[in-house]
């Protein structure tokens, strides 16, 4: 993999304007038509569309410029370097641990590549009750297409790893559809390490489609940079105070603040660290929304033991899914749930699944032999789910109180059942749910009436999560949102946000294409609104 083309590397060496960290120190005092704050899925749509119609841009970047040649599929490597808290970023309780990229294309470089359309049901619940009257799906489609082709979205025709495949079969068993997921790649290898940033380019995340695009046409790159305040008037941002980290985080005591004045400032830093801007900022908040309404997609896991290998780290990572659950009930009942089968790497295995000592390392000791099941669980449709609140620490650092209420974990409960009964189906050995009381079960009734009757609290039952939304909704009025519907910031008339904060609910399905898709939208009208010209992605 060594020998392959690294396209950041060519780019580096072609002239590109990178600095900070390694690179070039930055100046003190910068000027742009347009910063964006932020290099993920919509600082990147984002900055492709600006740069297309001719903006001067500039794109500031907490974590550092990894590429390629950096991607060694090694998870002592990755965590540290490409995600937030060294992919230990937890809740205020610390009930549940929050998977973040923290690198050049945030998140995209790390995620593994599930793409879907923002579903119908989630786009008619915010028309009906939000007043988002514009989001029908056939107004939504053609911006998903023009993600789709510009980011090579479609089916997967590698038949699925045992660890999807299982998922596959004990659904089929018990009468449940389940399909495939589209993936976002190009000559994909099959390696499986997605997560740990791909050696070979093939999955096209923004480190090497829409932010080289927009490099290539003059955009300045600001790395290990990170966004401390907007400075403002009440009315419009002024400028945008960035300080330099170090790898961990701290502020560089040895280099100056960077000070950055545009005609147009773009929040996109994800859905903690865009709040916590704001917050930051004292940005005006007169109906006291900014950071609340925070979504998690919370996460409950079922491991089982075949008598088969299943090496969950082989092969592509996640290409299966059924939505049975998310269907049985309507979308502001009982809370439902998207399953899956995440990838398994040992780091990541050995630091999730309950037990420690003897009992984990007869655990490990059948790691090859380990499959797994996730639930996402739809949050934000019922009032008992408010979703959590984004607040910030003494040091201006961002957290997510996120309390795990009955009504979350009524549906936690659910989902290790409907896991326990798929693994079952398939043939499975054992079932392990991920609860500190649990226990391996080796019958379906067995699970059933142990599951039925563990108490489901936080820090008992594992509870993770990958997708943050929501923080900074959009509303069809200034008392329900951060945001218009076109991004534009309520009170601040030159900022806009576009990232998944802006979701006033969770999606119900992993968001990055919901992203791109509402990116594009909201990116290419601010394009025409500054210029008049209307840019394409794809």
């Amino acid at each position: 993999m060594s020998r392959l083309p690294d396209p950041v590397a060519q780019g580096l060496s072609r002239g590109w304007r990178v600095m900070g960290g390694a690179h070039a120190r930055p100046p003190e005092r910068m000027d742009c038509d347009v910063v964006i704050v932020g290099s993920g899925a919509g600082a990147g749509i984002t900055a492709e569309l600006l740069t297309q119609v001719g903006l001067d841009v500039v794109i500031v970047e907490e974590g550092p410029l990894r590429s390629s040649r950096d991607f060694h599929q090694l998870e002592s490597e990755a965590y540290p370097q490409l995600y937030q808290e060294s992919a230990a970023r937890k809740t205020a309780d610390k009930a549940i641990n929050i998977l973040q990229g923290r690198c050049v294309g945030g998140s995209t470089t790390v995620n593994w590549t599930s793409s879907f359309r923002t579903p119908t049901a989630t786009l008619a619940y915010w028309q009906e009750r939000l007043g988002l009257h514009d989001l029908d799906p056939s107004a939504m489609s053609p911006w998903f297409a023009q993600a789709e082709r510009r980011l090579h979205i479609g089916d997967w025709l590698v038949p699925p790893n045992e660890n999807n495949d299982l998922l596959r079969r004990g659904a089929v068993r018990l009468g449940m559809a389940a399909p495939a997921i589209l993936r976002n790649v190009k000559g994909c290898w099959n390696l499986g390490s997605c997560g740990l940033g791909c050696p070979t380019n093939a999955k096209q995340s923004m480190l090497v489609t829409t932010i080289p695009a927009a490099l290539e046409r003059g955009a300045r790159l600001l790395v290990e940079t990170r966004a401390q305040r907007l400075e403002h008037d009440g009315e419009r941002v002024l400028g945008l105070l960035c300080v330099p980290v170090q790898a961990n985080g701290d502020v560089a005591p040895d280099r100056p603040a960077t000070r950055i004045r545009a005609r147009h400032y773009v929040v996109a830093g994800g859905a903690i660290n865009s709040p916590a801007l704001l917050l930051r900022s004292k940005a005006p908040d007169p109906h006291g929304v900014l950071g609340r309404r925070t979504f998690l997609h919370p996460v409950v896991i079922s491991a089982a033991r075949f008598e088969q290998r299943v090496e969950g780290w082989q092969g592509a990572p996640q290409t299966i899914y059924t939505d049975h659950f998310l269907e049985l009930h309507p979308i502001d009942g009982p809370m439902g749930y998207k399953i899956e089968a995440p990838p398994l790497h040992p780091v990541i295995f050995a630091t999730t699944l309950s037990g420690f000592g003897c009992a984990q390392a007869e655990l490990l000791a059948q790691f090859a032999h380990t499959h797994a099941l996730l639930a996402l669980l739809r949050d934000g449709f019922h009032p008992d789910s408010p979703g959590g609140r984004v607040t910030l620490r003494r040091d201006g650092s961002a957290v997510l109180d996120y309390p795990l209420n009955d009504f979350v974990m009524d549906g936690a409960r659910r989902a290790l059942l409907s896991m326990a009964q798929i693994q079952f189906a398939a043939g499975a050995l054992e079932v392990m749910p991920v609860h500190e009381m649990a226990r391996p079960y080796r019958t379906w009734p067995q699970a059933q009436q142990a599951l039925q009757t563990l108490p489901m609290k936080p820090l008992l039952t594992k509870v993770v999560s990958a997708h943050v939304m929501g923080g900074c909704a959009m509303a069809a009025r200034a008392a329900q949102g951060v945001v218009r519907p076109d991004g534009r910031h309520w009170q601040l008339e030159n900022l806009s946000v576009i990232d998944g904060s802006i979701f006033p609910t969770s999606i119900g399905a992993n968001p990055q294409l919901s992203v791109y898709g509402f990116a594009n939208r909201l990116a290419t009208g601010l394009a025409t609104q500054l210029t008049g010209r209307t840019p394409v992605l794809a």
